[in-house]
């Protein structure tokens, strides 16, 4: 049992180191055949006892368990079955398979069971096991045939555990790189998201700072001259920050993946005419802007907030509805600013929330407000948002 146990391991390592190789199958079956042919002869030349076979007949049939191997790389169950076909013959037809044969076998086996059909590697094992179970009492040519058995089995069995070892590394390789990627995406969605809150939001009140700096220092008469430097330094100081954070939003946006944008104000309710004019000359469609209530100032973050959803929902319309009549309606209560848009389209289903409803709905939440998106009543589409306002807080 040890001795079968080395022969099979020595085999086995010399099977990996020519499967490495390029030309591995044919240098293989060159040199096997060769063997097969010089085996023959030393075993005619020695006169052994029970050969049914003449010499050229002998290694006629060593060349055939042994060349087909060429074509392992291109054909691996064509050249398996082959130099299976003739080993059995070879064994159990005229009990003369030469060692090279049987090393010709154990790399098809392993070859196949590794890249090629595991099922035929596996029933290419079983006509020896049937050999070595029913062949005549003949205690010599029993063990090789038992021997011959084992080995295939070993062959095929290390041929598959690799297989099924590199398949598994692969498969956690593609799992990691996935979620890597996946991971990277959500990165590169919350960096940006950060850096257009940032700017929409904080940018604004920084540039506030500096422009009633400025205006505090030139529009108070008989400032002492201590206070107007304080003043001027205040707005240097809210400058400098801006341009830092607006360096700083760039980095985030570049590397958010997000394409430069031309810096400018941040826009609010009186631009919505101009959102509205623009709408019509590119979809081509009405649309509306309805006001009711007393019209008061707004936090400027407020404003921002409601061109935003308007912006994205007559994009969301041109998309889904494009030709469509859109209703934006603005009603100013005490506490409250409410917003309603909707168009007169089909009504597509849009219940899945795409990036811009998913965009409108972290704005409203930001400052504190409800979000209500969904078909309208008759067709359409609807957008409803209800913000919070306090006028006197956006006075001072």
């Amino acid at each position: 049992m040890s001795d079968s146990a080395c022969m099979s391991e020595g085999i086995m390592r010399k099977a990996r180191r020519i499967a490495v190789s390029p030309d591995g199958p044919v240098v293989s079956a060159v040199a096997l055949g060769l063997l097969a042919a010089v085996e023959s002869a030393v075993r005619a030349a020695a006169g052994q006892p029970d050969l049914p076979l003449t010499l050229p007949l002998a290694i006629l049939l060593g060349l055939c368990t042994t060349l087909p191997l060429a074509l392992l790389r291109v054909h691996p169950a064509t050249a398996a079955t082959a130099v299976t076909a003739a080993s059995l013959l070879a064994l159990a037809g005229y009990r003369d398979l030469t060692l090279a044969g049987l090393v010709a076998q154990l790399l098809a086996l392993h070859h196949l069971g590794k890249r090629g059909s595991r099922r035929l590697a596996v029933l290419l094992v079983v006509p020896y096991v049937a050999v070595a179970l029913t062949d005549p009492d003949d205690t010599v040519l029993r063990v090789y045939e038992v021997t011959a058995a084992v080995l295939a089995a070993a062959a095929v069995a290390d041929g598959i555990g690799r297989r099924t070892r590199a398949e598994a590394v692969a498969r956690d390789a593609t799992e990691r790189a996935i979620a890597d990627t996946l991971l990277e995406h959500v990165a590169r969605g919350e960096r940006a998201r950060i850096a257009r809150e940032l700017h929409d939001v904080v940018a604004h009140h920084i540039s506030v700072i500096s422009v009633q700096a400025e205006t505090a220092r030139l529009t108070t008469p008989g400032m002492p001259e201590a206070g107007a430097k304080r003043l001027r330094d205040i707005g240097d100081t809210a400058r400098t920050a801006l341009t830092e954070m607006r360096r700083l939003l760039g980095v985030l946006r570049e590397d958010a993946g997000a394409p430069p944008v031309t810096r400018k104000p941040q826009p609010g309710l009186t631009q919505l005419n101009e959102l509205l004019d623009e709408a019509r000359e590119v979809g081509g469609a009405g649309a509306r802007l309805i006001v009711s209530g007393p019209v008061s100032p707004l936090d400027p973050g407020i404003e921002l907030t409601t061109y935003r959803i308007v912006q994205e929902a007559l994009t969301n319309a041109r998309r889904h509805a494009p030709g469509a009549a859109v209703d934006v309606e603005l009603r100013y209560a005490p506490q409250t600013l409410d917003l309603r848009i909707r168009d007169n389209g089909p009504g597509p289903d849009r219940s899945t929330p795409g990036h811009g409803l998913l965009g409108m709905r972290e704005r409203v939440a930001a400052v504190g407000g409800e979000l209500r998106v969904g078909p309208a009543p008759g067709g359409g589409f609807l957008v409803e948002a209800r913000l919070p306002v306090d006028t006197k807080e956006a006075l001072r």
